[in-house]
């Protein structure tokens, strides 16, 4: 193949390229020949810029997955700034927050249905949260890791000359390393910094936590108060109060964490890389300051505008987490309302998440979704409307299934919601609804665009046979 090309029996550019592949896959300490590299000329390919991605990756390619990505490679970058200023927990603040979480455990008993964890709460410095959270964290950027490494892929393929596509197709595997490194440090630059903001497990908002387990940072739990003037006690079962009610609600709700985690995946499966920045950052790549890539891809350049279907997506997530959210706040609120400066803190976790938390810069910058505090406040308000006409009981029984936990439509009116919930506290069949008559006539064997008969419309009368010809089956949809 090199006689083809050279048109004799010296070593030709694909011969070069090829040798050094073969130093990256070896092993090789990775001091390229400067006239090997200088022969990639040929091939206009910058030699400089092909050493400065060699030599990453030969430490890079070790410990990635078949993906490509590096997640030894994030673990390490994430614990080296998360443990760079960490503190160790001292036996006074874990004692004094195990004091907190006991108290707030049994004002929370009064406030919620829900029981109590079966283990108990953790005090957590910033490297050992990295370590609690990060698989959780993998999952959630590893659709927009491969969105990237197939990017760069598909880049070097359409800019490689026709005659060297079969040894760009043979190195599809090393440039996936290419994109995956630099995903894989960029999240754990992400984690690293997250751990120094964090007050604890809930506080991103997704369930980071493994299942059923509370925590909280003493260090960055101090920082929060730092500038507050409120009582370090009075935070504490504050703060404690919150994270056990966000613990408490995933570990009922057993559905609600594979349902939130598969929403924020379905939104980072749409993500492409936008290949017009990609090819304008590499027209003006200086391999001696890579900082600039590094950064392209932190800020979330390299992602385009959201798509309709995103957009959907990021939808239906906010309604999520915002029902998520407000039921944790409304909880709180009156687990803690003995608490002089209970509003107070209250007002200042929700001015964080207004001016954007650490969820929405984290999120923000590995798949582009940015999460706003409206839909929050919204929720926060239907939840409150819901405990005040049935009660607790009634409220928390809303998670016990995945179909009965309130829409969006809901959010928006609450008043239909509480009038289901009174009805049904009632004895009362619920008011028919327009999907109530659709379900009727499909199940009836009716066309679905088919105009609603008398029977088929109808809310069945007492010793109506759901099995009758045209009779429509008992309304069991849940409210």
């Amino acid at each position: 193949m090199a006689d083809d090309v050279t048109g004799g029996g010296d070593p030709g550019p694909e011969d070069d390229f090829q040798e050094l592949i073969r130093q990256l896959f070896g092993g090789a300490a990775g001091d390229f020949d400067p006239e090997q590299l200088s022969r990639l000329s040929g091939m206009n390919i910058d030699p400089a810029m092909m050493q400065a991605v060699m030599r990453q990756l030969q430490g890079a390619f070790e410990g990635a997955d078949e993906t490509g990505i590096s997640w030894d490679m994030a673990k390490r970058q994430a614990l080296h700034i998360a443990n760079q200023e960490g503190l160790g927990v001292t036996a006074g603040q874990r004692t004094d927050l195990d004091q907190a979480f006991a108290l707030a455990t049994l004002w929370l008993s009064e406030a919620t249905t829900i029981s109590e964890l079966s283990s108990p709460p953790a005090t957590l410095t910033r490297g050992a949260w990295v370590e609690a959270t990060l698989p959780v964290w993998q999952e959630l950027a590893a659709p927009v890791a491969t969105s990237i490494a197939d990017a760069l892929t598909a880049a070097l393929s359409e800019q490689a000359p026709e005659d060297m596509q079969g040894l760009v197709q043979g190195a599809g595997r090393l440039m996936r390393t290419v994109g995956g490194s630099l995903f894989a440090s960029q999240l754990g630059q992400v984690v690293g910094n997250l751990s120094k903001e964090v007050v604890s497990g809930g506080d991103v908002g997704i369930p980071l936590m493994p299942d059923g387990e509370a925590a909280i940072l003493p260090q960055n739990f101090a920082d929060f108060g730092r500038d507050l003037e409120v009582p370090e006690d009075q935070l504490a079962l504050y703060v404690g109060t919150r994270e056990l009610a966000h613990a408490r609600l995933f570990r009922h709700a057993r559905w609600l964490r594979l349902h939130v985690i598969s929403q924020v995946t379905d939104f980072a499966r749409g993500v492409h890389v936008d290949t017009d920045a990609l090819e304008d950052l590499a027209t003006r790549f200086d391999p001696s300051e890579p900082e600039e890539l590094r950064r392209a891809i932190e800020s979330g350049a390299l992602l385009p505008a959201r798509s309709e279907a995103q957009d959907a997506a990021l939808a239906r997530l906010e309604n999520l987490l915002a029902t998520v959210e407000g039921w944790v706040e409304v909880v709180t609120e009156d687990a803690t309302s003995r608490l002089p400066s209970a509003q107070r803190i209250a007002e200042a976790v929700r001015r964080r998440r207004a001016v954007g938390g650490p969820a929405e810069r984290a999120l923000g910058s590995l798949v582009g979704l940015e999460i706003r505090p409206r839909r929050m406040r919204e929720a926060a308000a239907m939840w409150r409307a819901v405990t005040d006409a049935v009660g607790p009981a009634a409220r928390d029984a809303l998670w016990d299934y995945p179909d009965l936990m309130p829409s969006a439509a809901d959010i928006d009116d609450p008043a239909a919601l509480v009038a289901r919930l009174e009805a049904r506290a009632r004895g009362e069949e619920p008011v028919r609804d327009e999907m109530d008559d659709a379900l009727a006539r499909l199940l009836a064997g009716e066309e679905p665009g088919a105009p609603a008969g008398d029977e088929a419309s109808a809310p069945p009368s007492e010793g109506d046979d759901p099995g009758d010809e045209g009779g429509a089956p008992d309304d069991h949809r849940p409210v």
